[in-house]
């Protein structure tokens, strides 16, 4: 039954997704990373709450969870779809977990994870441009931001080429719309001028 494989892989994907990563850590460094910065429970927050040590453990925690949301529905069912709807679950379940309010992080390490099973040539080049962007200005959003606009433009290549299917360009392109959301505080403070920077206390 292809659509009842495609509804079960977008539960799991969000629940997989919504697992609050932050928060769990952030009991471990007996800090709650919501308590202070942007609220937010993502790397970046982490960084400024917890400290180097706990964030690289929250991002590769949530990095892990689009990588494992997309082959858990790969393993669910062969369709193709059912990764990619899995993949724009994951990153909503990590926005808006139903397991800490509907509160969460901005998706970008959730989101990166589940390219890096359904395009890793889009998922590496994203990546290589968050690290020159955020390293030349300090400025994580507009980092973040831009990658995820690549990814679609990267996959869009590659589907043009018939390296990837539809569904992916479609995946890409919906978890980049749920990212700019996410990042919409972020974007009107870009704007202004008055956006935080890397390292800023």
């Amino acid at each position: 039954m292809p659509a009842l494989n495609l509804v079960v892989a977008i539960i799991v994907g969000y629940l997989i997704g919504a697992f609050p990563s932050g928060v769990v850590i952030g009991r471990i460094a007996g800090r709650d990373p919501r308590a202070s910065g942007s609220g937010r429970t993502g790397t970046t927050n982490a960084l400024r709450s917890l400290g180097m040590r706990w964030a690289a453990t929250v991002a590769v925690l949530d990095l892990a969870k689009g990588v494992v949301a997309v082959l858990a529905a790969n393993a669910i069912g062969p369709e193709p779809w059912a990764g990619a709807l899995a993949a724009v679950a994951a990153v909503i379940g990590h926005v808006w977990s139903v397991f800490i309010g509907f509160k969460g992080g901005r998706g970008v390490a959730t989101g990166g994870g589940a390219m890096l099973v359904l395009a890793p040539l889009a998922a590496v080049v994203a990546a290589v441009e968050l690290v020159v962007i955020v390293a030349a200005t300090r400025l994580v959003s507009l980092g973040s931001i831009s990658a995820s606009i690549t990814v679609v433009l990267v996959s869009g290549v590659l589907y043009a080429i018939g390296w990837v299917g539809l569904e992916v360009v479609v995946a890409a392109a919906l978890i980049a719309l749920v990212v700019v959301i996410a990042h919409a505080d972020n974007i009107g403070r870009l704007l202004s001028g008055t956006e935080r920077r890397l390292g800023d206390s």
